[in-house]
């Protein structure tokens, strides 16, 4: 069976594009044979996997430059089940694009605002650009920090109806276990009880990429 490779981008900062990866490859790891590789200069996937050194509920972490980031997905995903890709920032990044180039879908985290949804516009032409080489993308935004209690307004709908990428049915409310588990160096699987509420989340959204 292929691999699934999966990348998580976004050119906006501050929409935990890092949480959400590090989680799901702790998800996809309970399940599998997984490698999260980790192409943003910044190295946040990285710096979060060594904070945890002695916990085992995350995949193996490595990093990649933006030369070779394109052969790394194609290695990992002949050893692994999932390959999954913190990706770099930037939409000018040429890492981004072959990231793109090499995967089968691409998740797009976003806060729950349509100015937050707006600032991430530039991501449905980039993904455009990709699938001229890579027909088999699949590209989904992923709400994050969703307040359940008001979770989609009236602005909010009409916002992502205008918006050329599908969402998710799922995503990740705002919890402090998320926060725990970057301090901590590890998933909010490997909190316990204290992270079961946001592990529930992210097997949600696993659940329907899975079955997309």
């Amino acid at each position: 069976m292929a691999a699934l490779r999966i990348a998580i981008a976004n050119q906006k900062g501050g929409t935990g594009k890092t949480t959400l990866t590090v989680n799901l490859a702790a998800g996809f790891h309970r399940r599998g044979a997984t490698v999260l590789l980790d192409a943003d200069p910044q190295g946040s996937a990285a710096h979060w996997a060594r904070l945890g050194e002695a916990g085992d509920d995350l995949p193996p972490v490595r990093s990649v430059d933006a030369e070779t980031v394109g052969a790394g997905v194609a290695r990992a995903a002949r050893a692994s089940r999932y390959v999954l890709v913190d990706c770099p920032p930037h939409l000018q990044s040429a890492a981004l694009q072959r990231v793109m180039g090499a995967v089968d879908l691409v998740l797009i985290p976003v806060l729950p605002s349509p100015l937050d949804l707006w600032a991430s516009v530039g991501m449905t032409a980039a993904v455009q650009d990709a699938r001229r080489g890579n027909s088999r993308l699949r590209a989904y935004l992923v709400l994050n920090q969703i307040d359940r209690r008001n979770a989609l307004s009236g602005a909010m709908r009409e916002a992502l109806a205008e918006f050329e990428v599908p969402a998710l049915a799922n995503g990740m409310t705002r919890r402090a276990a998320f926060r725990s588990a970057a301090l901590e160096g590890r998933s909010v699987y490997g909190l316990g009880s204290r992270g079961a509420n946001a592990a529930r989340d992210v097997e949600a959204i696993i659940e329907e990429v899975t079955g997309l």
